[in-house]
Parts: structure tokens; C-alpha cells; sequence
């Protein structure tokens, strides 16, 4: 799919009628003659050099990642170092008011994700006395692959978890999708509201920090009136492989995580287990035919008694060893597990090992794709690291995959005994987009 975006004026005209000498400058290439420029597109989750390519020089750090196609990006995409993610409620009842402010976020993404300013010189160039419809902060810097996914909650159609009483504000109540329900309470969770739930959420994964936050800060600052923060979330160092080109993160416990996880070349596994059947739905709901469910979990990881452990004690816990991530008992990383593996008797990965209980052999083939990173957010004011994994997992029907396996896992593994999951949200994440829709399209109309 091949895209064109036109150029813009890029000398605006300040309120006292002369050219304005520009003060800053934009994060787009400047093209000598303005006539525009073709933005080669792959395929969702891959990757596309944008019009810069005729100013500056094309590195990782300058690839733009296409922001339309059949799914969206942020899911099946090579994953990105850095996150910032955020919920927001919506604080309007007013359907036209949500759909214009929809409109103007997909708008302002998709400038984003091509390393632009949200509008047209909108930091610096519509002069002295307006406000900046851009923050700024982003100017000069790459798209570092900034990829925008969003997702809608249970509390958009009606009833759920953070509002019981609220009614059918936007008339699509019918729309709810069947697996879009709060998720249920686990065991050893101290699930606090403030850090879950929200009506709708916007996962920004990029290879800048800087570039996250922007998408972020200027997505809330468009929706004033309609959306407000409601919670959000900075991650770094991903803890999950999203392609095989990849090479396997480690968590704050220091192990290597996600060695199982599923891949953008599994495609017949996605099919399966991610993305969302026509068959999974009513009519009302066939617009998330080919989407899929984020779940989103807050673990705070109690890192000062783990430290403590000695490393036997830790490579059993968790069923790996240390060093390599091999399964106990065998010498590669990506050796399948054997759990028929004994040692005087006693089975290598014990029974209470995370690896053996979240294996799909142990929870009727059940698969997920996991996506998630690590966290620190200073200290609980006791002298304890506020840190851990902000688990994020995309699956097809999240009550037949994620909510069994968590039941388990949250019962029997040795490592609930180190996990302390304080936040918890469950959003539909709708199908990619074609050329000019807009986000929620398919929902509203």
C-alpha cells in the first residue's frame, strides 16, 4: 500500500501581516519545491522509510512504521524499547463530541507516527498569539518508530467495574463485543482503581522516550472537554520478543522472558489465538472482526526479598536457568521444556515453576501474545523500589485464554509469592485502518 502525503506551507503568516522568521523547526523533512512526497507503506506491523528520506539519513532510528493497514500497529510489531500508556475516561455524553474528537486523534497519530507535528507547523508556526497546537517537545527528533494502538473499554458501552451505574451514553451498547467484560478478581491481587479500567486507551511504543510522551501529551491535550487521563503508565526495556529477529529481554528479576511468547511470523498460531474470528460475534460486533483483546496488569515485583534468594532458589522458581534462560536440565534457550526431566527422583522444573505452569501443555494449548515491559516509579515512601512489569498480552477471547491461565498461575506458581499485581484493564482493540477512516469508525456508524 502506497500512501501520499502533501506538503504544507512551511512559512506561515504572523498576526501582523509580514513573514514570520521561524523560531523552532518541524520534525518533517523539508522537500526543496513542496510538490510531496510518497510514503512506501508495508504491511501492519511492518515497517516504511518516510518522506525524510530526501533530507536526512535513513537508520533504525529514523523508520517510520506504517500506521495503516489490516491490523494495527503495536501488536504484532517488532516491539520497541520504550512505552507510555494511558487510559482515559470519557467525561462527555455527547456521541458527536466523542466521534469529531476521534477524528482529530486519528489525524494527529498519524502525523505523529511519520515524525510530524500534530498540524502543520502547529509548535511554532501559527504565531505569536495563538497556542501552540503541538507541545514541542518532539520537534527534531525521528519517529523512532512510533507506533499508536487503541483499544476501547467495557465502560464505553455502558455498566463496568469503575462506573456499575452508568447507562448507554453513545447509544452502542448492542456493539459490545461478547468477551469485552471486566476481568474477574484473582488471588494475591491488590487491585487498586485508580491505576485500572478506563474507556479508552492509547499504547504509544517507541524507540524514544521523548517520542512516546509527546504521542501521549498531545492526544490527552486534544481531547480536553471529551476524555481525561484517567491512568498512565511509562515502561522501558521490553520484556517480550515480538519477532524472531529479536533476541530475548530479561525482566527486572534478571531473567530472560518470553521465550515462548508468539511471533509476527506465526501467523496460523495469530489466526488462532490473537485476532478475533467473524464467527466470535454477533452482527452488531462484527467490527472487531480481525481484531483483537488487550489486557493490561500493573505487577509490582518485590524486589528486595528476591534479591535475597539464593540463585538455586530463584532458576527453580522460575524454571530457567539464569544465565542462558535453558529449561532446567537442558543447555539451549529455546529448547522445548521436558518436564518428564527428574534428578534423584524429583522432577528438574519443579511443579510450582512458572515455566511449567504457564506452559500451553499445562493449560489446554492456550496461547497468548505477550508484549509487556519493565517499570520503575521511584519508591512506596518505605524504602522499597516501586518497580516491576507492566504485563501487556493482545489475545483472541481473553475469558478462555488469559483469565484461565491467571487463575492458575495466580494459585500454584511459586513466583505469586514475589508479584504484587495492583492494576488491571481489559480494552477491545479494534482492526487496522483503511484509507481515510478514522478510529471507532466501524463502532459508531
Amino acid at each position: 500500500m502506497t500512501e501520499t502525503t502533501p506538503m504544507q506551507p512551511d512559512s506561515p503568516q504572523n498576526p501582523h501581516g509580514g513573514q514570520r522568521r521561524r523560531r523552532g523547526f518541524s520534525r518533517r523533512a523539508l522537500l526543496i519545491g513542496g510538490a510531496g512526497a510518497g510514503v512506501a507503506a508495508a504491511a501492519a506491523g511492518g515497517v516504511a522509510v518516510g518522506h525524510a528520506a530526501a533530507s536526512r539519513d535513513i537508520g533504525p532510528e529514523s523508520q517510520v512504521v506504517a500506521f495503516r493497514g489490516e491490523r494495527q500497529s503495536g501488536i504484532i510489531t517488532a516491539a520497541q524499547d520504550r512505552l507510555h500508556f494511558a487510559s482515559f475516561d470519557v467525561i462527555t455524553d455527547s456521541r458527536s463530541d466523542l466521534i469529531a474528537m476521534l477524528k482529530k486523534w486519528t489525524d494527529a497519530a498519524e502525523r505523529m507516527t511519520l515524525g510530524e507535528e500534530t498540524v502543520p507547523d502547529g509548535a511554532t508556526g501559527l504565531g505569536d498569539y495563538t497556542p501552540p497546537a503541538d507541545t514541542g517537545e518532539a520537534l527534531g527528533l525521528h519517529a523512532s518508530r512510533l507506533t499508536l494502538t487503541i483499544g476501547f473499554g467495557p465502560g464505553l458501552f455502558g455498566p463496568s467495574a469503575s462506573a456499575p451505574d452508568r447507562g448507554d451514553r453513545f447509544g452502542i451498547a448492542d456493539r459490545k463485543p461478547a468477551a469485552l467484560t471486566d476481568l474477574p478478581a484473582f488471588t494475591a491481587e491488590r487491585i487498586e482503581p485508580a491505576r485500572s479500567f478506563g474507556d479508552i486507551c492509547i499504547q504509544a511504543c517507541a524507540d524514544d522516550p521523548q517520542v512516546a510522551v509527546h504521542a501521549i501529551r498531545n492526544l490527552a491535550r486534544i481531547g480536553t472537554g471529551v476524555v481525561a487521563v484517567r491512568w498512565s503508565q511509562l515502561g522501558f526495556g521490553r520484556t517480550s520478543s515480538t519477532t524472531k529477529s529479536q533476541d530475548t529481554p530479561r525482566n527486572m528479576f534478571g531473567f530472560k522472558d518470553g521465550t515462548a511468547n508468539l511471533r509476527a511470523e506465526d501467523t496460523e498460531l495469530l489466526d488462532r489465538w490473537v485476532w478475533v474470528g467473524k464467527d466470535d460475534n454477533p452482527t452488531a460486533a462484527q467490527w472487531m472482526t480481525g481484531g483483537t483483546y488487550l489486557v493490561a496488569r500493573r505487577i509490582r515485583m518485590d524486589i528486595e526479598p528476591w534479591d535475597r534468594a539464593n540463585l538455586l532458589e530463584q532458576e527453580q522458581i522460575v524454571g530457567r536457568l539464569k544465565a542462558s534462560g535453558a529449561p532446567l536440565g537442558q543447555k539451549d534457550e529455546f529448547d522445548e521444556p521436558d518436564f518428564n526431566i527428574t534428578s534423584f527422583g524429583a522432577p528438574m522444573i519443579p511443579r510450582t515453576a512458572h515455566v511449567r505452569l504457564a506452559h500451553p501443555d499445562n493449560l489446554g494449548g492456550v496461547r497468548i501474545l505477550r508484549r509487556g515491559y519493565n517499570f520503575t516509579d521511584g519508591s512506596d515512601g518505605f524504602g522499597h523500589l516501586d518497580a516491576g512489569l507492566f504485563f501487556i498480552a493482545f489475545n483472541r477471547d481473553p475469558g478462555t485464554q488469559f483469565v484461565p491461565m491467571q487463575q492458575v498461575l495466580s494459585r500454584q506458581d511459586a513466583m505469586t509469592e514475589y508479584l504484587i499485581p495492583n492494576g488491571s484493564s481489559l480494552f477491545a482493540v479494534p482492526p487496522g485502518l483503511g484509507d481515510g477512516e478514522w478510529w471507532g469508525q466501524r463502532l459508531f456508524e
